[in-house]
Parts: C-alpha cells; structure tokens; sequence
C-alpha cells in the first residue's frame, strides 16, 4: 500500500507541474493541437468482481455481494492519425484498483486453511466461503479512438497491469473439509467455529486484458466516461492448483475527465 500512495503522489505531482507548466506557456497546448495530440487526466471507480466464466460446478450458490471502494485515476495522451481527427490511438498510464467482498455456498471447493497450531491443512472444502479481493494495479491501456461526433466517442484495446499490492483471503464456516480428497477424513466447521485462508502470495503479478467503452463530452474541458475491462489470464500464478478454476478480473470503471 505504501508503494501505491508513494506512485499516486508521484502521479499527481507530475500532473501538477504539467498543467502549471501549459498554463504558463500556451504554446505547448497550441503545438499539440497542431500536431493532433490531445491530453486528459480521468478519475473513477471500479465496479466488478473476480470470477471464474463460466461458474464452475463447485460454487452451488452466491449468497452476498459488494464491490467495495476501488477508485482509478489516469493520464493519457491520444494522437489523431486522419485529418479530419475522427480515429486516434491512446497510450495511458492507470493506477486501478479492483475490490470485492462476497459470501457462496461451495461444494468440493479446492482449500488450503489454517490449522490450530498456525500450519495449513488441504483438501476439499463444502459449505460457506467468506473471501476478500483487494488488488491494487499501474495499468497501461493501448486503445483506438473513434469520435462519433463532437461530443461522443468510442474506444477499444488491450491493457497491460503489473500488481503492486494484492490481497486474496477469507473464511471458510458452516461446512466441512475432506482431506486430501473427496474420499479423506473429514474435519466439521458448525455454529460460530471458522477457519481462514490466504492466497495473497500466488496472486500473479503481471495481467492483461482488453478494455472498451466511451465517453462524453458534457462540457468544453470535462468528459464522462464508462469502460468496460475483462481480464484475460488467470489472476493466479501456474502453479497455483488448490483452486482448480481460472479467476478473472471484470470491472465497469465509471467517471470524469479534464481534456487538454
């Protein structure tokens, strides 16, 4: 966490001195207008959730849902490649952030939880899960620009994350744990009696992804925009096997922006 406020303040400072830097020299914004580049900085949220697609059979059932505060900020640059700047190309810089919180009913659920003594104990877990995802990312979005007219515009393209905190963990409760296999001896969780899990460390670092979305212009400077990205590699390393299934980042970013 400490190194994602040490990157946002960096972000920020950066974006400070540039727009004190174009404010007090106006030929920066007319060279770049000349040249067909167009600048914004964007601040958002992100509503989703990390899924394996389709659900596979050992999630019976999703019992609660929430999303959780995953705020986006962004700079990027697009440059218009016809003469009439209706297609462009983007390259961005993000700091994202993808949370969720939720409770399911599982069966034969691949587990690893703590034990009494502070080891860990593997198996087949049926019952409740109680899990936690907190991911904090630098994202670099790479999208074609279509204007549709004056005021709406399209975009679509690959992002490229490296995580720079992650957090994948919960509870198990209500439920029993086979180990090793389904055919093991069986350990009963009932009443107030839970056990956790952590699979922060297996959280795959590198990830991408295509995005697509727009955005209006309300006003001559601000723009709303919404964003659409899936995921598209597993969010855990190879050779990750207690959860048997792929898990994907999927999140609906929603937002404002200031263009240049």
């Amino acid at each position: 966490m400490k190194k994602y406020i040490i990157i946002l303040a960096a972000m920020l400072t950066a974006g400070t001195n540039l727009v004190k830097a174009q404010s007090s020299e106006h030929k920066g914004l007319l060279w770049s207008s000349l040249h067909g580049l167009d600048y914004e900085f964007k601040a958002g949220v992100n509503i989703g959730g990390t899924s394996p697609l389709p659900l596979p059979k050992e999630i019976r059932g999703l019992d609660s849902y929430s999303p959780g505060l995953a705020i986006t900020l962004e700079g990027n640059a697009t440059k218009w490649i016809d003469a009439r700047q209706k297609w462009g190309i983007s390259l961005g810089l993000r700091l994202d952030s993808k949370n969720m919180n939720t409770r399911a009913t599982v069966k034969n659920y691949g587990m690893a939880i703590f034990n009494d003594t502070g080891g860990k104990v593997e198996g087949l877990w049926t019952g409740g899960v109680k899990t936690k995802v907190k991911m904090s990312y630098i994202t670099v979005p790479l999208l074609a620009n279509y204007k549709i007219n004056d005021r709406w515009k399209i975009v679509a393209g690959p992002y490229f994350s490296y995580m720079i905190d992650g957090d994948f963990s919960g509870d198990v409760y209500e439920g029993h744990l086979r180990t090793p296999d389904a055919t093991g001896s069986r350990i009963d969780f009932e009443g107030e009696n839970s056990a956790a899990y952590d699979f922060s460390d297996k959280l795959r670092h590198f990830q991408w992804g295509v995005q697509v979305g727009g955005s209006w212009k309300a006003y001559k400077h601000l723009t709303v925009h919404a964003d659409l990205t899936w995921g598209l590699n597993d969010i855990f390393q190879k050779d990750f096997k207690t959860i048997s299934f792929a898990m994907y980042p999927i999140y609906l970013n929603l937002g404002f922006g200031y263009e240049f």
